[in-house]
């Protein structure tokens, strides 16, 4: 009796810990895996509850499942071409407009197009890295090297100019974020799962 009290106790303590965590960073994870749903409301850029996450590693993997939700209009045509964010970090104990390195996306000839999107001293450079598909599972990874970001995507290595080297220092995850001009034309749903 005592084992099935214990087992019920903790079974609670575990559920309550990852509802705070679900709760305090404003989405909540998908039953059946370990993705994150983040959700973009329609007339929102951000995510709901976008907190300032700390951020201290050397690097990011993460995987990313886009579902036909990502499908969009711009009100204004040439907005189909503005990037939204995906995710990933501030760099250099500075804000991310100054210093970052993340993941873009946007829905552009019928696919989701990923671009490397970074900050270096205030400077902002995006390549293309090829395209994702829907419902499916893609991995990505952000690297530091000194005075660079290595952006790892379907097995390719792109190198994006840093404007620091060493660690982060003081720095936060960056979130996904709709736009661009515009803001989301309807809710959008993206399932994140770190690694």
């Amino acid at each position: 009796m005592q084992h099935i009290v214990m087992r019920t106790f903790l079974f609670c303590a575990i559920l309550l810990v990852a509802t705070i965590s679900c709760d305090w960073i404003g989405n909540t994870p998908s039953f059946g895996d370990d993705f994150i749903t983040y959700t973009i409301k329609a007339g929102d850029h951000e995510v709901e509850k976008n907190a300032n996450t700390p951020f201290t590693a050397s690097s990011m993997r993460f995987q990313v499942v886009f579902d036909s939700s990502c499908i969009y209009q711009t009100a204004i045509p040439e907005n189909q071409f503005d990037i939204n964010k995906l995710y990933g970090f501030s760099d250099c104990s500075s804000q991310h407009q100054n210093n970052s390195a993340r993941f873009g996306w946007n829905w552009l000839e019928g696919n989701i197009h990923i671009y490397a999107y970074t900050y270096a001293n205030g400077i902002r450079e995006v390549k293309d890295l090829g395209t994702a598909e829907l419902n499916e599972t893609n991995s990505f990874k952000i690297a530091l090297e000194d005075n660079a970001y290595i952006f790892s995507y379907h097995g390719v290595d792109t190198k994006m100019p840093r404007h620091c080297s060493g660690g982060v220092g003081i720095a936060y995850k960056l979130l996904p974020y709709f736009g661009g001009d515009e803001v989301a034309p309807h809710e959008m749903k993206i399932k994140i799962r770190n690694l």
